[in-house]
């Protein structure tokens, strides 16, 4: 090394004046007289090297600052008071002598005291010119050792502190109390950054939970510390604290660790587990930056009182947590069965329109025995049939006779919702899934569990929505809206549509493969037109369920009228047929039924000359004669006819139908 460089780093600016002195070749203290003149009143520690960082001279601040007789330091190498604890760059180790300000050096030395104790400190070196070459004097901040002193006497005050506090701390403020702690600890000690990570359920993965960082750190916030430290992660999992002053003293095996810390600038790092008994729950660490550091045993002393109050806290957390997913578990299954209890009140007020199948025609009887074989087994049925055949009470018919009857039939009609919504009923969904989903619900399948689920007009299904019925028949599992989390039921399906699927299919308007799942046992319920021996027997039935709700006592029917029943095509079969009666049954008056039907001609043939416009003029005619001009509901012409109420609408419109006053 020439004597124009110099062994030392330093930082802290202290002004020194250009001085030529003759330097004599003694390791007297008085030899040195001119250097005692020029820094013995100084208030920093100062000594002088020569180029080689052999001790020239050194002042009481420094002997009293580091416990050394002057007789043991001269001729001493400097390293003895500030070891080099990082490898220097050339900026660091060689400086001009020429320059005649001092030379301010990065942070991150330390100082060694006669008895062992370590200390930060701030350097800064001036090269003096003298007779015999140059030399070099530095300064060494003298309250670093007080200030480390303050950080510590801070430092158990924070412990303390939070001891206290954490304990009579409501649950809900846990998490931000963690957060400024992480900051006061941060600015106490002077670190960069602070992070307190979890151990999950699996004891294998480290996940940052909390941390502060100085403005310009990298965001560590949630970040998994197996993927960017596996060495440290294993370590911590262990039991086992880690304190790198430098990237480089990690070890071979720890080469991601090494990487990770080297790109994102890290300095150094200290990470201590935090137990609960013997048990590693989490991780509380300490990294740097802007410098390296060095880790005495003062500080790792006092930083495990820290981890142990830390260890509190995150114990605390976790009980909350879990006392907090007992309470959501506990209100789910009451909102649950509350949903259920509610559904079945309501489904048992629609129950008492069919209390039974009413009908003794072959027919009737061949599709009861089918809906009976059918029940015992967990098999999807398809019910097809014409609107108002009472498809929905064989559904209810084939549940009950089943091993799910214990539990409610739920039931969905796929027409009466637009698609948007249609996925959130089928399938649940998560508070915030969508723009005015303010509370998390549960589908109709979650809640259809261990039941039947009735899936009206299933022809009216979006395809994309068919994909995701497809996946439950076949994997019995599916996601909420909202959430990625998986859930699987135990759900029998019943679907029916009134809508030739076979025709959709070949349109490209159903799914191929959901109608071969759907349809693994199809019951085709017949219209009214085709039993008309059950006309009868239908009729009394309805008569005596709305004469109840009515106040009515009906002792017969006029024989005109049943024939004339018997006669009629009934378009709209079994609904259409109990809404002609409840209208007769408000006009007349007496025990004796009487009605007049519709006022429209027969079913036309399909006779050469006929336009299908007037067909289906003609055919709309009669459903809207049939329901008073109710284009709208469950009993509307609408429904009646399998369309949307503006469907109905604007054919209306088109085919110039409109009611005579």
């Amino acid at each position: 090394m020439s004597e124009m460089n110099s062994p030392f780093p330093g930082n802290l600016a202290v002004q020194f004046s250009e001085v030529a002195l003759g330097l004599p070749h003694s390791v007297s203290r008085d030899a040195g007289l001119s250097f005692g003149n020029l820094f013995d009143d100084a208030e920093d520690a100062m000594l002088v090297s020569d180029a080689k960082g052999k001790i020239l001279y050194v002042n009481e601040r420094t002997e009293n600052f580091f416990g050394y007789d002057w007789r043991e330091l001269i001729g001493k190498p400097v390293e003895l008071l500030l070891p080099l604890h990082r490898k220097m760059d050339a900026a660091d180790r060689f400086i001009q002598a020429e320059r005649p300000n001092p030379c301010p050096i990065r942070p991150g030395l330390y100082g060694l005291c006669k008895d062992g104790r370590k200390f930060p400190v701030d350097i800064s070196l001036s090269p003096l010119k003298t007779n015999t070459g140059t030399v070099f004097a530095v300064a060494i901040r003298g309250k670093s050792m007080e200030d480390q002193v303050q950080s510590l006497q801070k430092l158990e005050q924070l412990i303390s502190q939070l001891s206290v506090t954490v304990v009579h701390l409501p649950a809900k403020e846990v998490e931000g109390k963690i957060n400024n702690a992480l900051k006061v600890l941060a600015e106490i000690m002077d670190f960069d950054c602070v992070c307190m990570g979890s151990l999950d359920s699996t004891l294998t993965t480290l996940t940052v939970l909390s941390a502060w960082a100085r403005p310009g750190v990298p965001d560590v916030t949630s970040k998994i510390v197996n993927d960017h430290y596996p060495w440290l992660a294993q370590q911590i999992v262990a039991g086992k604290s880690v304190y790198v002053s430098s990237p480089a003293e990690l070890p071979p095996e720890a080469a991601v660790d090494r990487e990770c810390m080297l790109f994102s600038g890290e300095q150094s790092l200290l990470a201590i587990p935090l137990f609960i008994g013997t048990q590693v729950i989490g991780v509380l660490s300490f990294n740097t930056f802007r410098n390296e550091r060095p880790w005495d045993s003062l500080v790792f002393s006092q930083l495990q009182h820290v981890a142990g109050v830390f260890s509190n806290v995150l114990a605390r957390k976790r009980a909350d947590e879990e006392l907090q997913y007992a309470y959501a578990r506990i209100q789910e299954l009451k909102d649950h069965l509350e949903q259920e209890n509610v559904y079945l009140r309501q489904e048992i007020r629609l129950e008492h329109n069919h209390a039974n199948i009413v009908g003794q025609s072959t027919v009737m009887r061949d599709i009861l025995k089918q809906a009976e074989q059918v029940a015992t087994t967990d098999s999807t049925v398809l019910i097809l049939g014409e609107t108002g055949t009472g498809k929905e009470l064989f559904a209810r018919t084939i549940h009950d006779l089943s091993s799910r009857q214990t539990r409610p039939m739920v039931k969905i009609n796929c027409a009466s919702l637009p698609s948007t919504l249609i996925e959130s009923e089928l399938f649940g969904r998560e508070k915030g899934a969508y723009t005015g989903a303010l509370t998390r619900e549960i589908g109709r399948f979650e809640l259809a569990d261990k039941s039947t689920i009735f899936l009206d007009e299933i022809g009216e299904l979006p395809m994309e929505i068919q994909v995701k019925l497809l996946r439950v028949l076949q994997e019995g599992e599916f996601e909420r809206l909202g959430s990625p989390k998986t859930i699987h039921v135990d759900v029998r399906v019943i679907a029916a549509t009134n809508r030739d699927l076979s025709a959709a299919v070949a349109d490209g308007k159903f799914r191929e493969d959901l109608f071969y799942r759907l349809s693994v046992f199809p019951i085709c319920i017949p219209p009214l037109r085709e039993r008309r021996e059950d006309i009868q027997e239908l009729v009394w039935h309805i008569l005596q369920d709305l004469g109840k709700r009515m106040g009515r006592n009906i002792q017969g029917i006029q024989a005109s009228t049943l024939k004339a029943f018997q006669s009629y095509s009934w378009p709209g079969n079994i609904r259409e047929l109990r809404n002609v009666i409840e209208r007769n049954l408000i006009l007349n008056s007496g025990p004796l039924f009487r009605a007049k039907l519709p006022e429209v001609n027969p079913r036309p043939s399909p006779i050469a000359g006929i336009r299908i416009q007037e067909v289906e003029r003609e055919h709309i005619l009669r459903i809207l004669c049939s329901t008073a001009w109710r284009i709208r509901g469950r009993q509307g012409a609408a429904a009646l006819l399998g369309l949307k109420p503006t469907t109905l609408e604007s054919r209306m419109k088109k085919l110039k139908i409109q009611k005579k006053n």
